[in-house]
């Protein structure tokens, strides 16, 4: 089970001789985390932050690769409880200069240490023992996540200690709605929501030094092999707490290109046959699979899940507190990952409107941590952003327009798949679609909520409805395996819980009074009161749920309210007419 994680930033008092400063490298929505009471931004100067921000993004290829290079100078670091920071920098910088260090707790106390050059971590490992248990064996694996011992504990004990601790799992929904409700418009509790749940720089550090760490097992049978990371945690959409998404990548091994040589032999590694690229996969992932259960520091709960349409091992990491999957040669799913990164880099209000409607469809339960039949936060990305591609004018383009813009090193083909696409986001032109995101969330909900999901299908490659191949209640056609359908597990119980919550939003949205704050008692508006619970979510442990109700009456007592703080309110329900054809 993954530990909640506090990281902990050393003050700028710590922060000297060879240490460089670490504040400029820290995420905006950081320094938010350390007051309980944050004056909302104004939606102009939030939009700015933002658009700077994405000016500021390098190519998705070449951010993973100084990510995993910044691992790679990095070492994780158990330390006792009052440490003194500033010996235990000192300490340290007898091996080098440090360029970060943070703090977080999980499972005990831990120190992310980055040095400037990875000499510097042999020279610490030349002076880090293996240790001795009395009745106990240990099994001599050597990695980067080491133990920091007190040789005189007496004489630390008194100094006080100067580490700061911030929370970096989600905040409980009920201080979000709180947070959001002090906002002055709802463009302003986008941005809010987006800053309160993306990942900080600290967590994304971590995130690759954890893939570092098993980069180091794996290595020890393929020397050539690098490991990367897939998914919420490198998209631009992952949420504090998300899972750690890996693949084995071995593909780069060296050797896999015939050579001509200038004599008459050539040479061949002699290698183990087996029928298949499936098969070969399942037994590599079972072999690290063990050695990661068998010699992984501080890996538990470790299960080989190897009949499953993609094998994987999954366990969970107690020094960083990640639930980890790992694959194989699994690089469409990187594809996917640097498509969304991309999409997400266009326009700020692609990401605000991804982690809204993520967080809206967790409030309502429409996603679950557990798999089943329920929508998955893939879908509604790739939901988000079809719905953005059909904008008047696009916010963002069509996939196969991406592909049209790409050059020459962006041409790839994965396992037969067309996966071509521009890596450069300034050869994509921007928008002149100058919709806020009050406008675009209320259309959102209203263009789900009449959706004929019963004859056609998403398609973010043509950015167009097309007609549904199969009889699946929900058709999203995945955008590289183009015969796959990313919504297969959806059933039509929850796609019709999804349309009637959409519904539901969109008309609370055009409730008089929900496009302003209701006053300084921070009664819950626009977004604040989309997130409140369901009917079908209230209930006390154990009982049985009841039956939902109509929007109406779930939102009785929020109307009222409207009413009661705006008596001249306009319009008898304010209900729009939507459509009622089949879907």
């Amino acid at each position: 089970m993954a530990a909640s994680l506090w990281m902990c930033r050393l003050r700028p008092r710590a922060l000297k001789g060879p240490l460089k400063s670490i504040d400029n490298l820290c995420f905006k929505s950081q320094s938010k985390h350390n007051t309980s009471s944050v004056a909302v931004k104004s939606e102009i100067a939030q939009r700015k932050d933002q658009t700077d921000t994405i000016a500021e993004r390098k190519p998705f290829y070449v951010l993973q690769e100084e990510r995993l290079e910044q691992a790679e100078r990095s070492v994780l670091i158990n330390c006792p409880p009052k440490t003194n920071e500033k010996k235990f920098l000192k300490h340290l910088s007898s091996h080098g200069e440090i360029n970060t260090c943070f703090f977080y707790e999980s499972f005990g106390t831990y120190a992310l240490v980055e040095f400037s050059k990875k000499e510097s971590i042999a020279s610490l490992q030349e002076w880090t023992i293996i240790p001795s248990i009395q009745h106990e064996a240990t099994v001599p694996f050597k990695s980067r996540l080491v133990s920091l011992k007190l040789n005189n504990p007496g004489d630390l004990s008194s100094v006080p200690s100067s580490i700061q601790c911030l929370r970096q799992s989600a905040i409980p929904i009920n201080e979000l709605v709180q947070r959001l409700s002090g906002a002055d418009t709802i463009d302003q509790q986008l941005y809010t929501l987006t800053e309160t749940y993306q990942l900080t720089e600290d967590n994304v550090r971590l995130r690759f030094l954890v893939c570092s760490l098993l980069k180091d097992i794996a290595a020890a049978y393929f020397p050539e092999c690098t490991v990367k990371l897939f998914g919420s945690s490198v998209n631009g959409f992952g949420k504090l707490g998300c899972d750690l998404d890996m693949f084995l990548d071995l593909d780069g091994i060296s050797g896999r290109k015939s050579k001509k040589t200038a004599g008459p032999f050539t040479l061949e590694y002699q290698m183990k046959r087996v029928s298949s690229e499936r098969a070969a996969t399942q037994k590599i992932l079972s072999v690290i699979g063990e050695c990661i259960d068998q010699f992984g520091p501080g890996c538990v709960g470790v299960q080989k899940i190897l009949n499953a349409r993609c094998p994987l091992v999954r366990f969970a990491h107690q020094p960083s507190g990640f639930q980890c999957d790992l694959t194989a040669n699994n690089r469409i799913a990187i594809k996917s990952s640097e498509l969304l990164y991309l999409y997400g880099s266009l326009d700020a209000r692609v990401r605000a409107l991804v982690f809204t409607v993520r967080c809206w469809a967790r409030a309502h339960a429409i996603t679950s941590s557990i798999p089943g039949a329920w929508i998955t936060n893939f879908s509604l990305a790739m939901m988000v952003i079809f719905f953005l591609q059909k904008r008047d004018p696009p916010i963002i383009p069509t996939l196969d327009q991406l592909k049209g813009l790409a050059g020459p090193t962006d041409k790839q083909l994965i396992e037969g798949h067309d996966c071509t696409f521009v890596s450069n986001i300034n050869r994509i032109n921007t928008t002149e679609n100058t919709e806020t995101l009050e406008q675009l969330l209320k259309e959102f909900f209203e263009f789900y909520g009449n959706f004929s999901f019963s004859k056609m299908s998403i398609n973010i490659r043509k950015g167009k409805e097309q007609s549904k191949p199969d009889v699946s209640p929900l058709h999203i056609q995945n955008p590289f395996e183009q015969p796959l359908n990313v919504s297969k597990n959806v059933n039509q119980t929850q796609l019709e819980r999804f349309v009637s919550l959409a519904r539901d939003s969109a008309w609370i949205l055009q409730q008089d009074g929900m496009s302003h704050p209701l006053g300084a008692g921070a009664q819950p508006w626009g977004l604040a009161a989309l997130l409140l619970p369901s009917a079908s979510q209230t209930g006390g442990k154990g009982k049985k749920r009841r039956k939902r109700e109509p929007a109406s009456e779930r939102i009785k007592s929020l109307l009222e309210s409207l009413k009661n703080n705006k008596p001249n309110s306009a319009n008898g329900n304010g209900k729009r007419n939507f459509s009622t054809q089949s879907h």
